[in-house]
């Protein structure tokens, strides 16, 4: 059967997919609070209901926290062998004030922008996850086989920090291992040019609290004698970029790769609007390293960046307090082969050097992942390109994003599978936030999208 006719049950079942993704949205699947963990079975038990009606080999996977689902199907032919992750866990819906409806009463919406499915996880990930699923069923319709060896693993922790994942994927290693890992939680590129992300930033997060004298004191009375933690904290923090934007911290930049002349062409040709992407929060000029792109800035360069900062009285009103203690919550996006652990070691360094007598420093670490990147040189990832393009009529492009995505780099590292990040999320779906949606057009044309991604690599 040709790639057409399966493009075209796509389209003729498309009100049928959009119902069982509803379906889906009305499971209260939050993963983060207790109260919801027998809705989080009900929506692992949807999924795995769902596969085995196309003929799946489908299971729900016991954890110590939320189920894994897992299914597999097709041959073993010599083609690819394409593991789909995507996770059916959602956000919180607080503050529920702020949604135009309830948010596990999903719908489909008009807007001024085009239909939308509106609910909690629509975008992030349910809407997303289940292009996978309508794709294959729409294959399995047309041409009553699979094309190759295919596996399905669904998570319920993602937005609760996946605690279960590692151990998981660990314990399950050789079962789960695959050519590629297609991955669909992210999104195109300024909401209108699909994408393949490559680059993934790693997170390293520090807390430190300064302490001077024992116990707040009056600012008259001991104001100019002692030494005070605000005063300290602020010289450190300033002093961790300089005039130009680059991080001060020694041996930071170790291990930060230049982009290739071929990368760094095709992301100017992606034209950005970096002026309309900061005048929409408020801002006009880009704050990092001087010498670099704006999309540099926010996909391939390292940060730092104060996350929280806290010392002293900060009620309403005024009071005149010399505070004991001053902290701060610092976070550093990583990229290359930066090494999170000689980070944290060299920072702590540097601030315990900086510190006056009487000043002592407590440490906190939240998390040190590395930066993940996938090379783009195998052949599966041109023709992945292609197929997007040909779908979006739009040139399809590799992209970075500026945030951390761990599920990535663990099926590097544990099962040694490189990931293909495709996504049709939109800058405006309001993912964690009320009101969320997904754009019908992402929809059916993830659906289709994958399709052809399917029959290129197959």
């Amino acid at each position: 059967m040709s790639l057409d006719a399966v493009l075209a049950q796509i389209d003729k079942d498309l009100p049928a997919a959009a119902e069982r993704l509803l379906d889906l949205l009305r499971i209260k699947s939050i993963s983060t609070d207790p109260a919801f963990k027998s809705d989080c079975d009900a929506a692992a038990d949807w999924l795995v209901a769902d596969l085995q009606g196309l003929g799946i080999d489908a299971q729900k996977r016991p954890t110590p926290g939320r189920p894994m689902v897992v299914g597999h199907v097709g041959p073993e032919n010599g083609k690819p062998h394409l593991l789909f992750y995507g996770h059916y866990d959602v956000q919180p819906v607080d503050p529920l004030n702020l949604w135009d409806r309830d948010p596990f009463d999903p719908a489909i919406e008009e807007t001024e922008a085009g239909t939308v499915i509106r609910g909690r996880g629509a975008a992030d990930d349910k809407g997303q996850l289940m292009t996978f699923v309508e794709a294959f069923r729409a294959w399995k319709e047309v041409n009553g086989e699979w094309p190759c060896r295919i596996t399905f693993f669904f998570e319920g922790e993602e937005e609760s920090g996946s605690p279960s994942l590692v151990p998981f994927m660990e314990e399950h290693a050789e079962e789960l291992r695959a050519d590629f890992a297609m991955i669909c939680d992210t999104g195109m590129f300024q909401s209108r040019t699909p994408a393949i992300t490559t680059m993934l930033r790693g997170l390293l997060g520090e807390e430190l609290t300064i302490t001077a004298p024992s116990k707040d004191l009056h600012s008259g009375m001991f104001g100019g004698i002692a030494m005070n933690p605000v005063r300290v904290l602020s010289r450190i923090i300033a002093a961790l970029h300089d005039d130009q934007g680059r991080i001060t911290v020694p041996g930071f930049y170790d291990g930060v790769p230049e982009l290739s002349d071929e990368l760094e062409a095709q992301w100017q040709g992606l034209a950005f609007d970096h002026a309309g992407f900061l005048g929409d929060v408020g801002l006009s000029q880009p704050a990092g390293e001087q010498d670099r792109t704006p999309l540099e800035m926010i996909w391939s360069r390292p940060t730092c960046e104060v996350n929280g900062i806290g010392g002293g009285y900060q009620g309403d009103g005024f009071k005149t307090v010399l505070p004991s203690q001053a902290s701060a919550k610092i976070s550093f996006r990583l990229v290359g082969d930066q090494d999170p652990l000689l980070i944290r070691e060299n920072f702590r360094k540097m601030v315990e050097d900086m510190l006056p007598v009487d000043c002592t420093v407590e440490w906190k670490g939240h998390g040190a992942s590395r930066a993940s990147g996938t090379a783009t040189d195998d052949p599966a990832f041109a023709k992945a390109l292609k197929a997007l393009s040909d779908e979006w009529n739009v040139p399809a492009a590799y992209i970075g994003c500026g945030g951390s995505i761990p599920i990535a780099g663990h099926f590097h590292s544990i099962l040694g599978t490189p990931p293909m990040l495709i996504g049709f999320g939109k800058d405006d779906d309001q993912i964690h936030s009320p009101n969320e949606k997904y754009d019908m057009e992402s929809f059916h044309k993830g659906i289709r999208s994958w399709a052809r991604i399917l029959d290129a690599l197959t």
